[in-house]
């Protein structure tokens, strides 16, 4: 049964390498993920400032790159640097290599850490209900293409996180461990920092590792401060404004309901997007999304911070905080491979059976669908004209169900895992079933 299982699991992960390597060769100009983080930094061990446009296309233009102009999305994503200062010490090693070398080298990296992530997911949910595992991990691994086609930090850093959480509640490869948290918050920290944040108030154990892992990550945080501030002291407001070029209308990260950044099969999924299609003002639809997922988090963080530690009950905290971490700020599809950690939560609850079972099943069926990138792309044809602004509040909403089903299932899922959370850190008096 296990030879069968990896056998499929293994033709998940083969559709989307393949499929993502055609998109690659497919894509004019390739799918601008480890290239845009490649020139980055080659620019910076040439001593330039990668945050600035000119310097950056100098790089570009001396290496025999044109700058692509058939979109804003292409430009925009070539042109204007935006990751922090210690993605250059991850880099760094590759671009002494050609790029094509480095980037097959750096993809296998991304495969590697995030099949080595499933698979750790698969097994901790194979002792509850394989079946479910099984089909949860296999709908993950299968819609990964725009990960692989790229090799966007986000695999990385997502399979490191993964990683990163197995080790900490298994309490197994601690040094392991604290290496992946520290390396995914020190790349992406909006997208590893709640996962922290839970094992800094778990207590125990898990604050140590989140102790250990905050400061190895401030370390590497600090060591690449110091080497851009040397090179390009003006970086910090350079790369402010190059987040507020690309967030701003018309840009590759505008939520907005006409943004570009909402049309592609990598469409940002933050609750933001469904928020301006009702009201597309920025202040509105960043106070709204503030309020809500600021009010879930508050209360999860009470949550964990009173409840009695339980490490069959720390999944569900985590997938409630890795759901919501997605809603809150920037993030597009393939950050919301995260939800990898549901597959044993929801696997645990199947086990138990009842209603509750299969809400769970739904619910994490539907977060693993809808956040997944071969999904998103046949939603993306079939709803690119949907919107109107005069639709009335009716329309709008069934628009927001139809087109943005990503975010409304990343905030279903935070809540009900945080409900299921709730529910085991504070059993129900005696006489009634916990």
């Amino acid at each position: 049964m296990d030879r069968a299982s990896l056998l499929l699991l293994l033709v998940g992960a083969g559709i989307s390498i393949t499929w993502g390597i055609s998109l690659e060769h497919g894509v004019r100009g390739g799918v601008m993920g480890f290239p845009g983080i490649y020139f980055g930094t080659k620019c910076l061990l040439q001593g330039g400032d990668p945050y600035d446009v000119n310097q950056l296309e100098r790089v570009y233009q001396a290496q025999g790159i044109p700058i692509p102009s058939e979109s804003i999305e292409r430009r925009q994503s070539v042109t204007l640097y935006v990751n922090l200062p210690t993605t250059f010490l991850f880099v760094a090693p590759f671009t002494f290599l050609p790029l094509a070398t480095a980037q097959t080298l750096w993809l296998l990296l991304v495969v590697g850490s995030f099949s080595l992530a499933a698979f750790m997911m698969w097994r901790l949910g194979k002792n509850y209900a394989p079946g479910v595992s099984l089909l949860l991990t296999f709908i993950v691994l299968a819609n990964c293409e725009i990960i692989f086609s790229g090799g966007n930090t986000a695999g990385l850093v997502v399979g490191l996180c993964v990683i990163a959480v197995w080790c900490v509640l298994k309490e197994r490869f601690a040094l392991l461990g604290v290496i992946c948290l520290a390396s995914s918050l020190a790349i992406k920290p909006h997208d590893a920092g709640l996962i922290w944040l839970y094992f800094l108030l778990a207590g125990g154990t898990q604050r140590k590792r989140a102790l250990q892992a905050s400061a190895l990550a401030l370390v590497l945080a600090l060591i690449g401060t110091v080497w851009i501030s040397l090179v390009a002291p003006n970086w910090a407001s350079e790369l402010r404004s190059n987040l507020a070029t690309i967030s701003a209308p018309g840009g590759i990260n505008e939520p907005g309901p006409t943004s570009i950044g909402v049309g592609s099969p990598d469409m940002i999924i933050d609750l933001q997007t469904v928020v301006s299609i009702f009201h597309n003002e920025p202040r509105i639809y960043n106070s709204v999304t503030y309020a809500i997922c600021g009010v879930i988090l508050l209360v999860w963080a009470v949550a964990v911070l009173r409840s009695r530690p339980m490490p069959e009950n720390a999944l569900f905290a985590l997938v409630s905080c890795a759901a919501l971490s997605m809603l809150m700020t920037y993030h597009r599809s393939y950050d919301a491979k995260l939800l990898l950690l549901s597959v044993p939560a929801c696997a645990m609850l199947w086990a138990e059976g009842g209603a509750i079972a299969w809400m769970a099943l739904l619910i994490g069926a539907a977060g693993v669908l809808f956040t997944g990138d071969l999904p998103l792309t046949v939603l993306m044809h079939l709803t690119r004209h949907l919107y109107s602004p005069a639709a009335g509040i009716a329309e709008k909403t069934v628009i927001a169900v139809v087109t943005r089903p990503a975010p409304l299932i990343l905030l279903v899922t935070a809540i009900f895992y945080l409900l299921v959370y709730l529910r085991r850190s504070y059993p129900q008096p005696s006489g009634e079933k916990a």
